[in-house]
């Protein structure tokens, strides 16, 4: 498989996107359920509020996801997830059309809809595996798409995970889905890809993921990362998800010390923060001897 070398942007139906720095991805769950915010943005006005707030405070690309993906969750109806996600991406973009939004979707008629609203990108936990008609809409619309790793489904991803070798196994998964993807008509510049901490993982196995994220570059295309909040951190510290956000840094530090393109976060403005320092003492490092 040939792969893209130092992928220089992301494009997007009407711009795009410069790798030359790490991006911020911001998470809005307009959910029940959610891990951490479940609850808090189902409201259309609440949500918006809270997708504006996040641009302003700098993030590049808002995320917004109809149904919950946390470990042991059910799946959402179709017309569930689309009443959900409909209304907040287009108010959205009445209020800010310039804005960057991702749908967070496994469901090929949601990230159809969603495009149709504005939506320019497809974030699929699935790795575009769920539906098969999944590849033709990311063809067709012509959107990036990230595609992420996950073991099993999220009712029953984190029921006993196993691994003979973890990092092995995630690349031999990333070079299938990306072949299957480019025989489908997918180009090679559309796509994005994820280790899925948190999906189908082991506590040890996010730890390692997150040390050894320089394979995943290695592949040639741009890598997102979403550590914020996750239950590593939390089992790790003894604390619960709203007040993870100093482990989520050390993750994020430690990610885009190790190439991460994209991070997917909840605490936007406090990221962006950790970005901009470890990006300047990244600059100034000192090449080995």
């Amino acid at each position: 498989m040939n792969t893209l070398n130092n992928p220089a942007e992301i494009v997007y139906p009407g711009g795009k996107l410069s790798l030359k720095r790490t991006l911020i991805m911001g998470i809005l769950n307009i959910t029940p359920d959610s891990f951490s915010d479940g609850g808090r943005f189902l409201d259309c006005h609440q949500a918006v509020k809270q997708a504006l707030r996040m641009l302003d405070d700098g993030a590049d690309i808002i995320d917004i996801g109809g149904e919950s993906t946390r470990p042991g969750a059910d799946p959402v109806p179709l017309e569930t997830e689309l009443e959900r996600v409909l209304p907040v991406i287009e108010s959205i973009l009445k209020k800010r059309p310039e804005a960057v939004i991702s749908i967070d979707t496994y469901k090929s008629a949601v990230a159809r809809k969603a495009i149709e609203s504005g939506a320019r990108m497809v974030n699929d936990i699935s790795g575009l595996g769920f539906d098969p008609e999944m590849k033709n809409v990311v063809r067709d619309k012509h959107v990036p798409v990230i595609i992420m790793h996950i073991k099993g489904t999220p009712r029953d991803m984190q029921k006993n995970p196993h691994y003979d070798n973890l990092i092995t196994e995630l690349i031999a998964y990333f070079r299938k889905r990306i072949t299957e993807a480019l025989k489908r008509g997918i180009e090679k510049s559309q796509i994005i890809i994820d280790p899925g901490i948190g999906f189908g993982k082991r506590l040890e196995d996010n730890y390692e993921i997150l040390n050894r994220l320089d394979e995943f570059t290695a592949l040639g295309f741009p890598v997102l990362v979403g550590p914020s909040r996750k239950s590593f951190i939390g089992r790790e510290l003894n604390l619960p998800p709203e007040e993870r956000i100093f482990g989520t840094a050390a993750a994020v530090s430690i990610a885009v010390w190790k190439g991460a393109n994209i991070l997917r976060v909840h605490d936007v403005k406090e990221m962006v923060e950790v970005i901009r320092i470890v990006e300047r003492i990244k600059s100034r490092s000192i090449p080995p001897l």
